[in-house]
């Protein structure tokens, strides 16, 4: 049974169109399997081979260039014990790299120290970029890099716009749609989180755009 967009399957492809049309209006798989008749495994399966290309997919489009927002944010227990913000235990550290106006960059990173953010800066920022951040020191030394235009945003102070319009607020609403989207899965394993990451940087980035025909045509190009 020929299907374009899925070579390991024997769902016919008005099936798989099905499919990939529950995922494009973010349905669970239970939901999915429900509504299209197909296991709850498979769907998962599918679902799994679907974020892989999204994953493959969003690499292409770095490097980035412009005005951007850097901020971290930590994923996991809603409660734990022990350290609380930056360095609190059990979370998983994303930093996230957003284009005013435009795309965001996400990657999960070991720690928030100054070598490891601004590696990622210096990878997907010209140094030519206008960088606004907040006040963590993880951040310093961006102008002795290059970056002359870094301006910073004192949230210790209770700081969070100034008239000049240095602020991270873009990056800020990026973490709570992408909190918000992830509790839904009331848990995602740390072996899945960063797909599920990456496909909320899809998402984000491709809001303003009909998600099911682009990964329609994503999947053509390479099918699961």
């Amino acid at each position: 049974m020929k299907n374009a967009y899925c070579k390991s399957s024997k769902l016919s492809e008005a099936r798989f169109r099905q499919i990939v049309k529950c995922f494009a209006l973010d349905l669970t798989a239970t939901q999915t399997a429900e509504m299209t008749g197909v296991s709850r495994n498979s769907i998962n399966l599918l679902f799994s081979a679907i974020r892989r290309r999204i994953a493959e997919n969003s690499r292409l489009e770095s490097p980035l260039s412009g005005e951007f927002e850097a901020d971290e944010s930590y994923f996991g227990p809603t409660r734990v014990r022990g350290k609380r913000g930056r360095g609190a235990s059990r979370k998983t550290i994303v930093f996230g790299l957003l284009k005013r106006n435009g795309n965001v960059y996400v990657q999960v990173v070991p720690n928030v120290k100054a070598k490891t953010l601004q590696a990622i800066i210096r990878g997907h920022a010209d140094i030519e970029s206008v960088i606004h951040t907040d006040g963590w020191p993880g951040y310093d030394g961006l102008v002795d890099l290059g970056y002359e235009k870094h301006f910073r945003v004192n949230h210790g102070e209770n700081e969070f716009s100034d008239y000049d319009g240095n602020h991270i607020n873009g990056i800020e609403s990026f973490w709570s749609f992408a909190k918000a989207r992830l509790s839904k899965f009331k848990g995602v394993s740390g072996n899945n989180f960063e797909l599920h990451l990456r496909e909320t940087e899809f998402r984000f980035n491709n809001r303003n755009v009909d998600i099911y025909k682009l990964l329609l045509k994503l999947l053509r190009k390479n099918p699961v």
